[in-house]
């Protein structure tokens, strides 16, 4: 250790954030509820974090390519499916799934019992897109196709419309 390093004041910056397994913003759409456990606001926007529960049966999004952030997906518990373009990829508990910015992708639970994944986006960019989608529902509106669409192209993302 240099001596600069042993003498230099303690970093200021954000406090340190603490989740409790009761705590964070709770996001239901349809059939999934998600537990935003990071939303960017104590990473300086690198780094959102959300934990999800998929019903049995719960289908995904419309598959869809993000062109700004990664998505990274690690089971918890149960089988989420992968979509991948035309490949699918059963996840069980203990898988990660990382998909790049441009990579065609959803996710369902084809299972008859709940799957619980904790979801990261780097940069944060893509948790504002769900918290939208709850307002919709909130507002009385049905969250049409279209309504996920032109939420998504405000989140740098779109339908991988070559794929249906």
């Amino acid at each position: 250790m240099t001596e600069e390093a042993k003498t230099s004041e303690p970093q200021t910056g954000p406090a340190v954030s603490v989740v409790g397994p009761g705590d964070g913003e709770t996001i239901v759409l349809g059939t999934t509820r998600m537990r935003v456990l990071e939303d960017g606001s104590h990473t300086g926007h690198r780094l959102a974090i959300a934990e999800s529960v998929l019903a049995p049966h719960t289908q995904g999004p419309p598959q869809h390519r993000h062109a700004r952030h990664d998505e990274g997906f690690y089971i918890l518990s149960g089988t989420v499916r992968f979509t991948v373009g035309d490949q699918d990829h059963d996840a069980a508990a203990g898988t990660l799934v990382m998909v790049p910015p441009g990579t065609p992708h959803t996710f369902a639970n084809p299972t008859g019992e709940p799957a619980v994944m904790l979801s990261t986006f780097t940069p944060d960019l893509y948790v504002q897109y769900f918290r939208e989608l709850q307002e919709v529902l909130a507002d009385g509106r049905p969250l049409t196709p279209q309504a996920t669409t032109d939420a998504m192209s405000r989140y740098a993302t779109e339908p991988a419309t070559d794929l249906t």
